[in-house]
């Protein structure tokens, strides 16, 4: 999708772009759903100030590492607002064994999309910025995301 500013990277039914600091209200309505927070902090609401200070610890990726950070995910045909995928190092490791990660909107789950910006992802590490391994995590009761 050209003319965004900004995009990291396209797969077919979306892009991951940089976030902004324009984004606070699109991140505060995706950690404020309980069912997208319940594996990551039990469902609590998340305020508005912690939001804020998340968004610029996802700003500062881009400044610290290239090719690495937390990327928006937007569909292409609407342009909605996805959710989120991170692409870093891992803590303790090098850049060249970063952690994947996503959370995405309930309106987004089961149509793949994990998948799809996963893989996209993955095949940008490997044969773009050289990684030799990616790692991820979930939680065993979280079968969606596992």
């Amino acid at each position: 999708m050209t003319g965004v500013p900004g995009i990291f990277l396209e797969s077919e039914r979306m892009f991951l772009r940089q976030f902004t600091t324009d984004d606070a209200d699109l991140l505060f309505r995706l950690d404020n759903d309980a069912d997208v927070m319940l594996y990551v902090n039990g469902g609590i609401p998340v305020p508005l100030e912690e939001i804020v200070l998340d968004l610029a610890w996802f700003l500062s990726y881009y400044e610290r590492f290239d090719g690495y950070g937390f990327w928006a995910a937007v569909e292409k045909t609407t342009g909605r607002f996805l959710g989120w995928f991170h692409f870093r190092p891992d803590e303790g490791a090098g850049p060249l064994e970063p952690e994947l990660g996503y959370r995405l909107h309930r309106f987004a789950w089961n149509q793949g999309y994990a998948t799809e910006g996963s893989q996209a992802l993955v095949r940008k590490g490997f044969t773009e910025l050289g990684v030799e391994r990616v790692t991820a995590h979930a939680m065993a009761v979280n079968v969606g995301s596992r």
